[in-house]
């Protein structure tokens, strides 16, 4: 299962207490106050971890809390510490406080982490009160209370390339193709329900990841078909590959320009992402080449590549396209932090 968007609820560890303890021995009845300090309470941290790649673990699991802190000992002995509680979640995830409203981080590569929530601090004993003049202090401080926090988890998948277009143009066909993806394939709409990723990685230089998004129609920035779920897959894309259907009834340069509408009213940043248009099923044509020249003028693109996704016609220039596109975005990511 899928899962793109949860809510938790996640308590760091109270801090232990302090004790009250005075030192007792066969030679020093009178030894003076030894209670030790409580240790601090444990942190809940959240982890972008490769090995998760949804957040359906959080979907019945809602509470989350770290270990307290052991309350302290006789003869100055602190209390241990409480142990972190660290949550993985997929590479990708936005962290909301979910009562504010505000973001909180983004682990927008593996790795990363962040703080959630922080431990209690550990309660001083009576031997931190000890003074000149008070020599024999009953005085102790409890633990701090742990933070509490409402979260909710927003994943936006980290992907290169975007598998755009409207139902049944092949994306899942092609994205099966090119990697090891298995998605559900039919002949009917929102076959797919749920992205899907995969990584290509034949022989075309640095491997790179693709997803596969779903539900594009006409409205779906405003909530219709399944793609106002899903839009926010698109986000972190470095190219936008659009697949167009040239045996629908439908008009594809129409499609084209429908689901560039959506786009742009989900962020106005997303048409300005590089795009290679596709035109897919091209074994079913008679003259592809003719009929993809033809597609890219009423397109007002500089070239529209026929493919097909069934047979692999087109589909190693098309990797190495795409390969050279996301390395060269990265190279400019890099240059840009350096």
């Amino acid at each position: 299962m899928f899962l793109d968007e949860v809510e938790i609820l996640v308590r760091a560890g109270d801090g232990g207490p302090g004790v009250v303890s005075f030192l007792r021995e066969k030679y020093r009845p009178k030894g003076g106050p030894d209670g030790g300090n409580g240790g601090n309470g444990g942190s809940v941290i959240l982890l972008a971890s490769t090995s998760q790649n949804t957040l359906v673990e959080y979907r019945y699991s809602m509470k989350h809390e770290a270990e307290r802190g052991v309350r302290g000992g006789p003869k100055h002995k602190a209390g241990r510490r409480g142990k972190n509680l660290i949550l993985q979640v997929p590479p990708g995830t936005l962290i909301y406080d979910a009562d504010a409203g505000i973001l909180l981080g983004d682990l927008d590569a593996p790795d990363r982490s962040l703080r959630v929530a922080c431990g209690g601090k550990g309660g001083l004993g009576n031997a931190s009160f000890a003074t000149s003049l008070q020599r024999a202090p009953r005085k102790t401080q409890p633990g701090v209370p742990g933070e509490e926090r409402r979260l909710r988890l927003e994943l936006k998948l980290l992907a290169d390339v975007g598998l755009i277009g409207m139902p049944s143009t092949g994306k899942s066909t092609l994205i099966s193709r090119i990697s090891a993806a298995r998605p559900k394939i039919a002949d009917y709409p929102f076959t797919t329900l749920v992205p899907n990723l995969g990584v290509v990685e034949r022989g075309i230089g640095e491997p790179f990841v693709v997803a596969d998004v779903p539900g594009l129609i006409p409205g779906a920035a405003d909530g219709a078909g399944l793609g106002h779920r899903f839009l926010r897959h698109v986000e972190r894309t470095r190219v936008l590959v659009h697949l167009l259907d040239p045996t629908t009834e439908r008009d594809p340069v129409e499609d084209h320009r429908a689901i560039r509408r959506e786009l742009e009213l989900f962020d106005s940043d997303l048409p300005s992402r590089p795009e290679v248009v596709v035109l897919n099923k091209v074994d079913t044509l008679a003259d592809p080449e003719k009929e993809a020249a033809a597609m890219a003028v009423a397109l007002g693109v500089d070239k529209v590549r026929p493919i097909s996704a069934v047979s692999g016609a087109g589909l190693p220039e098309l990797l190495r396209l795409l390969a050279q596109i996301v390395a060269e975005a990265k190279q400019a990511e890099e240059e840009e932090k350096a």
